[in-house]
């Protein structure tokens, strides 16, 4: 019997490929979406610093009571409106997007999307 790989595994070769050729700087730090099960993530990081400059999720206070869930598409906008918003407040404009191993589609792409309508160049 033929054992089927692992989808966490795929998804770790993926972005341990995309992580060897991003790298955000002090111009252009990476942008890091997580996506779980109930939540979005978003980071934007400076790794020659290996320092986080702003972070957002769907838990954050900034959002709390206007999702229903944290785990959809609306959410994701939201949180993609966000980090814009927040990076675009402490100097940050352009960013190198890092999807971590996942699908440019779905919730990955509406917080790509709503961060490039929130001022982000990426």
């Amino acid at each position: 019997m033929i054992k089927k790989p692992d989808r966490k595994a795929i998804r770790a070769k993926r972005r341990q490929r995309l992580r060897n050729k991003l790298r955000g700087t002090a111009e252009r730090p990476r942008l890091n979406v997580y996506r779980s099960l109930n939540h979005i993530y978003a980071q934007v990081i400076d790794d020659d610093k290996g320092v986080t400059l702003v972070a957002a999720s769907s838990l954050s206070p900034e959002l709390k009571g206007k999702l229903e869930t944290g785990g959809n598409i609306e959410a994701a906008k939201e949180v993609g409106k966000l980090i814009a918003k927040k990076a675009l407040d402490s100097g940050v404009k352009k960013v190198v997007f890092d999807r971590a191993g996942y699908i440019y589609h779905g919730r990955v792409k509406a917080l790509a999307e709503a961060a490039r309508e929130g001022g982000l160049d990426f």
